[in-house]
């Protein structure tokens, strides 16, 4: 048995966990801790020092390894000076820093990206510190530099920061013409060395989440729709090349890399962001709940309406949209109903924009333990739901290290295969 180390950080939670590949594959969540922004004044931050922190703890925790990995969400960053010191806590990015900025024409020809108003480049265009600073590195690569002193961009993640080109890869001279010189690091791609720490190599992985999670999912075939289900919902497909149409662009698709040179074709959905910060407002229990949602009668908005992406009294918000005062059972049915219809269109376009077919759809994360959620997507899209792996993220994480270190052999196919074996999951039948 080879073990590995997956630090997998999520908007809302961190996890250490470590990774037995062998005889199978197995993973033990050795640390957990939470995460979430800091009001420094008036802008919205991450404790990144603290994350940091928790880091290291958890990797005490991992014991003995032949490989560490870190993944977390995109777009944010640190920015270092001429010393390498960080030069402020990085921004959130929900805070309100980029209200109001549109894209320039022909940006979706070059980068691929769905417009979000938080994407790293629209955060550099409202960045006060940018004349000071001398690099860039996105959260999982900041953190990887503290524990190695080697610096670089994974692509996975680099490609959501509306920076690269998507058909060379490449960071793009004109999207990147006008910052600083050197403020972007070299690429390295999943496998890639990047760095030791305590002697123990660290590999770079598909470091944003969702490229990990991707390559969790347990597709026997190339037929298959994914939903990455937590605090976002990231609904997609796979492909070898990105679609650049533009009907793609008037559905805001995106293009993102992939692990191998793949494309996730996907659509940001709202995500299970709207039923935690209800819960949080509440401070309610989730599982008594979602027993009364099941019997209730709840009402479609649009989960991804801007008015939805702050923190705040998000029930307050919905019955607004709703039009209607409701119970609390109604409201996370009404989140949730709302959610399986954002799914299945997202579903639907994407089939419709890039012509690959989808027989089933694989919902992994958080959201697969979320049974009403499952079985609303399937009857919603008319699809077998296959839900699981929960721990996606972590798994795909500790898949790329295995292939690294040689515990694991082949393409996504075989990896994936792995994951069926050894990992329980449920079908859902649309009724």
């Amino acid at each position: 048995m080879r073990a590995v180390a997956a630090v997998d950080l999520g908007a809302s939670s961190g996890r250490v966990v470590r990774g037995l590949i062998g005889d199978g594959l197995k993973v033990e969540e050795v640390h957990r801790f939470p995460n979430g922004p800091v009001h420094l004044r008036d802008t919205l931050h991450w404790d990144v020092p603290g994350l940091y922190r928790e880091v290291l703890t958890g990797l005490r925790r991992a014991g003995e390894v032949d490989s560490i990995g870190i993944d977390s969400w995109a777009v944010d960053y640190g920015l270092l000076d001429a010393r390498g010191r960080l030069l402020d806590n990085p921004v959130h990015y929900r805070d309100s820093r980029t209200e109001g900025i549109t894209p320039p024409d022909g940006l979706y020809e070059i980068n691929g990206l769905q417009f979000q108003p938080f994407n790293t480049m629209f955060q550099l265009m409202a960045e006060p510190l940018l004349p000071q600073a001398a690099q860039l590195l996105l959260i999982p690569d900041l953190l990887s530099y503290w524990l190695t002193g080697e610096r670089g961009a994974e692509y996975t993640n680099a490609t959501t920061t509306g920076l690269i080109d998507v058909r060379t890869g490449q960071w793009s001279s004109e999207l990147t013409r006008d910052l600083p010189s050197n403020l972007l690091p070299d690429l390295r791609h999943p496998g890639d060395p990047a760095g030791v720490y305590n002697g123990v190599p660290v590999t770079a992985v598909g470091s944003h989440d969702t490229a990990s999670a991707v390559v969790a999912v347990p597709a026997e075939n190339e037929r298959f729709a994914y939903i990455s289900c937590g605090t976002w919902s990231l609904v997609g497909v796979e492909l070898s090349a990105p679609v650049l149409t533009a009907e793609s662009k008037a559905a805001n698709f995106t293009n993102e890399g992939g692990v191998d040179g793949t494309i996730r074709y996907l659509r940001n959905v709202m995500g299970l962001w709207l039923l935690q910060e209800s819960l949080r407002v509440w401070d309610a229990g989730l599982e008594p709940l979602l027993r009364e949602a099941g019997h209730a009668t709840g009402s479609v908005f649009d989960p991804n309406d801007p008015v939805f992406v702050p923190p705040g009294d998000m029930p307050a918000r919905i019955q607004e949209r709703c039009g209607k005062t409701m119970t609390r059972p109604e409201i996370v049915r009404s989140i949730l109903d709302s959610l399986a219809i954002a799914h299945r269109d997202a579903i639907a376009d994407a089939q419709r924009l890039s012509g690959k077919e989808v027989e089933v759809v694989h919902i992994v994360g958080g959201g697969s333990r979320n049974e009403l959620l499952c079985q609303l997507t399937a009857d919603a899209c008319g699809l077998p739901v296959v839900a699981g792996p929960a721990e996606a993220t972590a798994l795909g994480n500790v898949l790329v290290q295995a292939r690294a270190v040689g515990a694991a052999q082949g393409t996504l196919t075989d990896l994936r295969k792995l994951v069926r074996e050894s990992q329980p999951l449920r079908r859902y039948l649309p009724r």
